[in-house]
């Protein structure tokens, strides 16, 4: 079974899930998702002013990992300011340490695998597009630790669909801003690979020929092997 990204240690969840602009109902609003570690990152570098090294020693995680998590969540932000969209605080893969654990160093674990799979339509019986920078949208479902059922939901990926060229960039660009951790898919560019790769998403391939919601069963049973290169060209 794929493995979820390292864990980010937090110290508290968000005090507000939702930001939006003032008076336009949330249904008219698109949505730009920023995950619990990448606010945990705003916090530390742009609040509390620590350096690159001093942030990623608390988050534990190397500088690398760590700037990628500052600059998405910077770029998420940015884009809910200058487009006027709403900016939903959730998901991702982190610890939360409560104060009676970080005594003792022993931080609590509330880690949140987030799944997208290429689909051509909104719900699990949809069929799995076998295109990943050109699909229609994407499943998205949010698996916890506790075992119980996925959340599930929808994300159109209609504007990079119709780009000219780069549409998988951008795609990964979209799933990035969702805390997406894991995607299934069909047939996945080298460029865009490579990008998911960067972004330290585990990727999933020839997951076409059936159902997004057999390809979400099988990987919960743990039927799924992420790929450490992109498959043989297919079309897109």
């Amino acid at each position: 079974m794929a493995r979820p990204r390292q864990c980010r240690y937090v110290q508290h969840k968000p005090h507000a899930a939702y930001f939006k602009p003032l008076g336009i109902p949330l249904t008219e609003l698109d949505v730009i998702y920023l995950p619990v570690e990448g606010l945990e990152a705003l916090r530390l570098s742009d609040l509390e002013g620590l350096t690159t090294s001093q942030a990623a020693a608390k988050v534990r995680v190397s500088r690398f990992t760590y700037a990628r998590t500052l600059a998405c969540a910077r770029k998420a932000v940015a884009e809910a300011l200058v487009s006027g969209k709403a900016l939903r605080i959730e998901g991702g893969s982190y610890c939360l340490v409560h104060k009676t654990t970080r005594q003792h160093n022993l931080p609590r674990r509330e880690t949140m695998t987030i799944i997208a799979i290429s689909s051509e339509g909104p719900t699990l019986d949809d069929a799995v597009d076998p295109r990943f920078g050109r699909a229609g949208g994407f499943i998205i479902a949010k698996i916890s630790q506790d075992g119980g059922e996925p959340e599930i939901s929808y994300l159109d990926n209609g504007d990079a669909q119709l780009l000219p060229q780069g549409a998988g960039i951008a795609t990964t660009e979209h799933l990035v801003n969702a805390g997406v951790s894991v995607v299934l898919s069909g047939y996945v560019g080298p460029k865009a690979f490579d990008a998911l790769q960067a972004a330290g998403i585990a990727v999933v391939q020839d997951m076409d020929k059936m159902t997004t919601g057999e390809a979400l069963s099988r990987f919960r049973q743990g039927l799924c092997q992420t790929a450490s290169e992109p498959n043989q060209s297919k079309a897109q």
